[in-house]
């Protein structure tokens, strides 16, 4: 049985990117004594990282050189290719890793790793699905993709930015298309939030009042999501506790108290539009998860 045991600082480390994640990277990179290079395309955002013993590099090549693994943390892939693609750092790239922790499309992520392969760059694709005060503790959450055997590589090292790290395949675009995913329901439900409270504001009820409440019910949704991918999943979509008609009805009430008010509700329309669809082609006794399967009948070849 071995008994090696990783030794943070006999590791290095560069991150690519010093917004508020990138900079939570580089901390508890730091934190961890891992040896930590950073760099950033606006100066001046590296000075309390040097402070705390980063080492700063002049350029994206430089700070490329400094380490044989390379993390980059930036808006985009329009802004991850504006650096990485430049043919000095794509050059200074050649036998190194690169570990993409920026959001974009499955499809981005694919032509990254295609461009990757083709200049002898090893790449990892990834998302952080937390957000950044959550780095190097316990409730951060990482996914990978891409090649297995680079992920174990590298795991010591990612594994000191703390939390779970799960490693979704070897096909590229799978850790950007769960975090499309998951986005997907995070963003819809705040969007659903916002019109709540100014629905409820609109009745004389405070957002204050309304919490526990709305913590009720988001309670409530974790057993759903099992039940209903199952639903999802064998094809089942069990409408026995509440019918599409029946939860098309309520959509409807939500459209019209909220236009009562002058509340704009084109996102309860959509919803209910979506309702009244699978309605019409037969399934209204069905549960709403039959939504998801009509959605997907219209995907293009």
């Amino acid at each position: 049985m071995s008994t090696n045991v990783f030794d943070p600082a006999s590791a290095s480390v560069t991150v690519l990117g010093l917004g508020p994640m990138g900079r939570a990277l580089a901390t508890a990179f730091l934190d961890a004594g891992v040896r930590t290079t950073v760099w950033n395309r606006t100066p001046g955002r590296d000075a309390e990282l040097v402070a705390r013993g980063a080492l700063t590099a002049g350029s994206a090549e430089e700070a490329v050189a400094a380490s044989g693994l390379v993390v980059v943390c930036v808006v985009n892939y329009d802004a991850s290719d504006a650096i990485l693609r430049r043919e000095t750092v794509t050059d200074a790239l050649k036998g190194r890793t690169v570990v993409n922790l920026s959001a974009d499309t499955p499809a981005r992520a694919r032509d990254t790793g295609e461009w990757a392969g083709r200049h002898g760059v090893r790449y990892l694709d990834g998302a952080i699905m937390t957000p950044a005060p959550s780095i190097g503790t316990p409730d951060a959450v990482f996914l990978y993709s891409g090649p297995r055997d680079l992920y174990e590589e590298h795991r010591p090292v990612l594994d000191v930015l703390g939390g779970a790290h799960t490693h979704l395949g070897e096909d590229i675009g799978r850790a950007a298309s769960y975090d499309i995913a998951l986005l997907d329901i995070f963003w819809t439900a705040m969007g659903g939030y916002a019109h709540a409270v100014a629905v409820a504001r609109a009745e004389g009820i405070s957002a204050g009042e309304l919490t526990p409440f709305a913590q009720g019910i988001a309670a409530i949704l974790p057993p759903l999501f099992e039940e209903f991918a199952h639903d999802v999943d064998s094809g089942t979509y069990s409408g026995e506790l509440n019918p599409l008609t029946s939860g098309a009805s309520t959509m409807a009430h939500i459209v019209h108290a909220s236009e009562e008010h002058g509340i704009e509700a084109s996102l309860m329309r959509a919803i209910e539009g979506q309702a009244r669809r699978v309605i019409g082609l037969g399934h209204g006794a069905d549960g709403f998860m039959r939504v998801a399967e009509v959605l997907g009948r219209t995907r293009r070849p």
